[in-house]
């Protein structure tokens, strides 16, 4: 049964992936015209007139070298491309993000972008978002969309609080944001069940956020030793953000447990409703906020807490990369280079609420407006960090596996944080040494 269903599930993502040009033989017509196939996972209305904006630009501008827009969808990317990619199907061109690449890179799947890109585009994008797609010497992908996590805030409840608002340059520490919290609840008669809470934390996927701000007081949980190998550790700088959240959950009730279920956007009706002063959300939420809010709601976009690492969170930028199998490299990275220059970047950075990994770009006025957030964004991208799971092999078995219910039955105070210990590190590193062997 296992076979059959594999089967089935296999000559789906072929269909999916059904007339990708990859190495085929009608990628070049008789007359030279090279055409390109570009798989893209925009999703967002504004994000995809944005793309198709731009091939349509390029197939105007480009007599020998055209590109067919192909629509992909973020839930089903990584098996899709296996799929095609041992199928010999593969787009030239495709869009993920960069905790894929590093299977498909070990795989053989991936091109080396690094002979075809050019000097200006290397140097208009930072070294630390390069550090996401590089391995060894190779580009497996040019790294153009990212996102920090934020706390979108109740304006109005902050203001009357009395709390300093922080700032990029003036943040919070983590101290003074449990500090905040409590001020920000409100429980009127002291049973422990407050009316209002002063932030609530979605964990329904807790793995990717309860690693990627450990950055900011110090932790990574993913170290690589002298020997090159990784290693997973959980100590008190690794774990200070976890323990925080427990806190708030278990011990000051200044976070519902309630919420923990939950995904960021099913907060938004509680945060509306006055029930959560502040919410931890990626940046893109931001859209949701501004289309859902009712009218004349007073919201505000601040940055996440500092702790002795700083403002620095992990971040797994999108990504767009050359399959190896594609007869037209050259051509397919030229294509990819001038969809991630840095005007480009801006709108494509636009329709998807999103920050652009190019530092021109990060400069264009659209984007450091303090309208709906979008300057406290721009200047928090310089402590953006590679996170600290990419180019790890056999992360996504351990996240699946071990981590998710690890965290999910730690917030719900099912143990403490000597077991989630356990768990994580002593567990996790049985799975990351059998990839490492």
């Amino acid at each position: 049964m296992r076979r059959i269903l594999a089967a089935a599930a296999a000559t789906l993502s072929l269909a999916l992936v059904a007339g990708c040009s990859g190495s085929g033989s009608d990628s070049e017509s008789a007359d030279g015209t090279v055409t390109l196939e570009f798989l893209s996972l925009a999703w967002q209305k504004e994000s995809i007139e944005a793309n198709k904006a731009l091939v349509k630009r390029w197939n105007d501008t480009h007599s020998k070298v055209k590109v067919r827009y192909v629509q992909g969808v973020w839930d089903s990317i990584h098996d899709q491309l296996l799929t095609s990619f041992e199928g010999g199907k593969a787009p030239d061109i495709f869009h993920d993000d960069a905790s894929d690449l590093t299977d498909f890179g070990h795989g053989g799947y991936l091109a080396d972008l690094s002979p075809y890109l050019p000097k200006s585009l290397r140097a208009d994008i930072p070294k630390a978002s390069w550090a996401t797609t590089t391995y060894g010497k190779k580009i497996y992908g040019i790294p153009f969309l990212q996102e920090p996590r934020v706390l979108v805030v109740n304006n109005k409840l902050l203001k009357q609080s009395g709390v300093r608002t922080p700032t990029v340059q003036h943040p919070w520490t983590w101290a003074e944001f449990e500090k905040a919290s409590k001020k920000l609840t409100h429980d009127k008669n002291g049973d422990g069940r407050p009316e209002r809470y002063g932030v609530a934390w979605s964990m329904k996927e807790p793995v990717t956020q309860s690693v990627n701000l450990a950055q900011s007081t110090g932790g990574k949980i993913f170290y690589k030793g002298e020997d090159g190998k990784n290693e997973i550790r959980y100590d008190a700088a690794d774990s200070a953000v976890a323990r925080l959240i427990n806190r708030q959950v278990d011990k000051a009730h200044t976070a519902p447990k309630s919420a923990l279920g939950m995904a960021g956007s099913d907060t938004l009706p509680g945060f509306f409703a006055g029930k959560y002063a502040m919410l931890p959300l990626n940046f893109s939420f931001r859209q949701q906020v501004k289309q859902q809010a009712p009218k004349g709601f007073d919201w505000t976009v601040l940055p996440m807490p500092e702790g002795s690492g700083g403002l620095a969170q992990g971040v797994a930028p999108q990504t767009l990369s050359v399959s190896e199998d594609s007869g037209h490299k050259k051509a397919a990275a030229q294509f990819i280079a001038y969809l991630t220059r840095a005007d480009h970047q801006v709108q494509l950075a636009r329709g998807d609420w999103l920050l652009p990994t190019s530092r021109e770009a990060l400069k264009d006025p659209s984007l450091t407006t303090e309208k709906y957030g979008w300057r406290t964004g721009s200047e928090l991208a310089a402590s953006l960090r590679p996170s600290p799971v990419l180019g790890v092999r056999g992360y996504a078995e351990w996240k699946d596996k071990i981590a998710t219910p690890a965290f999910q039955e730690y917030y719900n105070g099912a143990f403490g944080v000597t077991e989630l210990r356990k768990r994580l590190a002593d567990d996790g590193n049985l799975i990351l040494n059998r990839y490492q062997r």
